[in-house]
């Protein structure tokens, strides 16, 4: 479905990825209770913002980076696929 979707401005299309079954201790999490991760996968990214001259400044990520996102941020389009602005963007994780 997301193959051919291009982002607008600077938005950013993320598939989230999975969260963790398991506490430190070893207590399994049931679905009912997990949160949703904040952690994903950069699928796809628009251009970039205008700024007031009409000059396009570029998204600072790329696609397969790995990022770290506010837990409200953005809009659910399908079951873990995530649409955010850049400035939603809490930081890039290194793997």
């Amino acid at each position: 479905m997301f193959d051919t979707f291009q982002p607008k401005g600077d938005r950013i299309l993320i598939k989230r990825l999975e969260s963790e079954e398991k506490t430190a201790s070893g207590i399994i999490i049931p679905d009912s209770a997990k949160e949703k991760a904040q952690l994903g996968t950069v699928i796809a990214v628009g251009p970039g913002k205008k700024d007031k001259d009409g000059t396009t400044i570029p998204v600072d990520v790329k696609i397969k980076d790995t990022i770290y996102f506010g837990k409200y941020a953005g809009t659910e389009v399908g079951d873990d696929h995530l649409i955010i602005r850049e400035d939603e963007i809490l930081g890039t994780v290194n793997r």
